[in-house]
């Protein structure tokens, strides 16, 4: 077995003991497991050759989320992202141990918590399509349940904020996937606010 195939069946063994579960078409999946592999499917459709780094992010990007929930932070939008930031700390240390396990060099290592950390957005691509993946994931599995529970205001907002951080390409593949049509509604009104 090589280091990535190795790597790959460690973050997916830990996403595995998610308790939360993700239904899609009817079957149940642990939640950070199904979204890791599908994240991991869109980095491989963004970016036909994706380097090792890139794809071993994909597969970490959240490993182990619900280990530290939202409600163990207070209220707020300050806390909001400072939980955000704690949690992709924490993913970034839980890829590396078990990347080094498997026997990755330091600088691979350090080149995945970079993607994981999401510096240097919009400059590194890997970064990017990272970025692009991770909305793609929202958009197409996660989008639809979401926006009959706000206001549309908020969601509008929401993909505004989603699909600034995207690029052209990543828009062209955002705007290719099914919606229904309030959901498409909303993404064509966040879009007109970008251009504004």
């Amino acid at each position: 077995m090589n280091m990535l195939t190795a790597a790959f069946e460690h973050f997916d063994a830990y996403n595995k003991k998610d308790p939360n579960t993700f239904t899609w078409n009817g079957v149940g999946y642990p939640q950070e497991y199904f979204l890791a592999v599908k994240l991991h499917d869109w980095v491989k459709e963004l970016d036909a050759n994706a380097g090792e780094e890139l794809l071993l992010a994909s597969r970490s990007q959240h490993i182990g989320r619900w280990e530290i929930p939202r409600s163990t932070y207070p209220e707020g939008r300050e806390a909001y992202l400072k939980w955000r930031k704690d949690l992709a700390q924490y993913h970034a240390e839980k890829a590396a141990a078990i990347m080094e396990n498997v026997g990755y060099s330091t600088d691979q290592i350090a080149r995945v918590k970079q993607i994981l950390l999401k510096q240097k957005l919009k400059v590194d691509h890997d970064v990017q399509t990272i970025e692009n993946a991770l909305c793609l994931v929202f958009l197409q599995f996660q989008y639809e349940d979401f926006h009959p529970k706000y206001e549309a205001d908020k969601v509008i907002n929401i993909l505004k904020k989603s699909l600034l951080k995207m690029d052209a390409h990543g828009h062209s593949f955002a705007l290719g996937l099914n919606y229904s049509e309030k959901g498409m509604y909303y993404i064509q009104e966040a879009l007109k606010l970008m251009k504004k």
